[in-house]
């Protein structure tokens, strides 16, 4: 789960691929293989040697991409946090302000890890249960991206506020904070009821806190 990334700063000492060449294009579809093993299995599984494995590329052709473990770790969140942003906010910011754009919102988020082949669902989620108690680098990317979701999310509720469609006495930090709930309640929920009845109560949850939040 995360907003709008910033643009990656490799170190000057990292290949850097061809813009579009056939060195950026293996670059992703790496990327793409690693998200989907970080999803289902967490950051810390992901090794050069792991992906080497997925990927069928040879050690030193991943070396070339990646020269460590951390980097590697910390492109694969990158990547993760820009489909996010790719996939679930920006199609939502195609939908008028206010409860619409917040609704449409809701619905891309659920339904985006399945859409993905996310298996273990959102990776940002993964990384933040993994790191949460880790200092270090990932740490602070993962809690970097949980405050930007925050504070991207309390902008949409404030929209919905000044359109007229939540109550004045809304708070921003509270909703947002209870829309974040109800996306890792309908995660988690998938496991037990499936995802069509998890979707369904999450979709019912979300109606009831716009509802107490009405104007």
């Amino acid at each position: 789960m995360a907003p709008p990334v910033a643009a990656r700063r490799i170190p000057d000492s990292a290949p850097r691929p061809a813009r579009g060449g056939k060195g950026e294009i293996t670059r992703a579809q790496i990327l793409s293989a690693a998200v989907e093993q970080a999803s289902a299995h967490g950051f810390e599984s992901l090794t050069i040697g792991s992906l080497a494995e997925r990927t069928g590329l040879s050690k030193s052709g991943l070396f070339a991409h990646f020269g460590s473990k951390a980097e590697l770790q910390m492109a694969v969140l990158e990547d993760a946090a820009r489909q996010f942003t790719d996939e679930v906010f920006l199609p939502a910011l195609k939908a008028p302000r206010g409860l619409k754009r917040l609704r449409a919102l809701f619905e891309s988020w659920i339904e985006w890890p399945a859409r993905a082949n996310l298996p273990g669902g959102c990776p940002i989620h993964v990384a933040s249960r993994e790191y949460r108690h880790t200092p270090g680098p990932m740490h602070d990317a993962v809690m970097e991206r949980e405050k930007l979701l925050a504070r991207e999310l309390r902008k949409a509720v404030n929209l919905a506020i000044e359109a007229g469609e939540l109550a004045p006495r809304t708070d921003p930090d509270q909703f947002a904070f209870e829309m974040v709930g109800l996306v890792l309640v309908v995660f988690q929920g998938e496991m037990i009821a499936g995802t069509e009845e998890a979707h369904r109560r999450g979709r019912v949850a979300f109606e009831r806190l716009v509802k107490n939040h009405s104007a």
